[in-house]
């Protein structure tokens, strides 16, 4: 009699255990949910400030805008569906980017841009366009700047698409929309990159793009295979090592579609 009531003694206990830990669980995941989308209200509030009291002045501040409004719209769509906190992190991520268009617009009308904003890994290896470039791709007449103009209008603040890097500049065209869109580059997009950016400082060459190597990654491997030899080749060709094909852009966390900017 006494063992029997031991052990429902001992059940009773591990069972509150477990609903305890559950529910302690639970409202861990319940609290950082929370504080995810606080955050990315936030920045989604900020951005909706910006692009309904801004008025684009000239062409490359109107797109600049246009493109702001559609994260903005993207943003609260996906806000509103949002049930776990990698979700929320998109949600910001999105936001964050027509912030950047935001910045973009304000300096090409002459304007205070504002607060520096929070710099994102990926944009940063992308590179930025620091030349001016015109170039002929196919029949199709290419522009990029590190300035707004006339002749571009087009801005993009730099990340991954598709999982290869796009410069942040401005450009004549949004040359890298198809692949936003469809999820993948089409033919003749390495030639394209190579033509725009051959040669460019800080910017991927048009083989380390076409296999999705970050700007400057394969100096970096260069080094480390040259380090391997000096230390008289310790296991292996330390070179050989492929670190680019990560693509930040390719987290699935639930099942809806966030507009182009950020599958969940």
């Amino acid at each position: 009699m006494g063992t029997a009531v031991t052990v429902i003694v001992l059940l009773v206990i591990i069972v509150g255990g477990i609903a305890y830990f559950a529910k302690a669980q639970a409202t861990t995941r319940q609290r950082q949910l929370d504080d995810a989308k606080a955050d990315a209200r936030r920045l989604v509030e900020r951005l909706g400030g910006q692009v309904l009291n801004l008025v684009g002045s000239n062409e490359p501040a109107k797109q600049a805008l246009a493109d702001a409004s559609e994260r903005y719209n993207a943003a609260g769509s996906q806000l509103e569906q949002t049930r776990t906190a990698e979700q929320a992190k998109l949600v910001k991520e999105t936001a964050l980017e027509g912030l950047y268009y935001v910045r973009a617009a304000r300096e090409a009308m002459g304007m205070d841009p504002g607060p520096k904003l929070p710099e994102e890994v990926e944009r940063e290896r992308a590179g930025k366009v620091t030349e001016d470039r015109s170039v002929e791709v196919d029949g199709r007449h290419l522009q990029a700047s590190a300035r707004p103009g006339d002749d571009t209008p087009y801005y993009y603040p730099g990340g991954r698409v598709a999982g290869r890097p796009v410069p942040q500049g401005w450009y004549s065209e949004p040359w890298w929309k198809p692949a936003l869109v469809a999820g993948a580059w089409g033919l003749g997009s390495a030639l394209l990159f190579s033509s725009m950016f051959s040669g460019m400082s800080g910017i991927a060459s048009a083989q380390a793009w076409e296999s999705g190597y970050d700007a400057g990654q394969e100096d970096a491997m260069a080094d480390m295979g040259d380090a391997g030899g000096d230390m008289g080749d310790p296991g292996g060709d330390p070179g050989g090592f492929d670190g680019g094909g990560y693509d930040g852009g390719g987290f699935d966390g639930g099942g809806f579609d966030a507009g182009g900017f950020g599958d969940f």
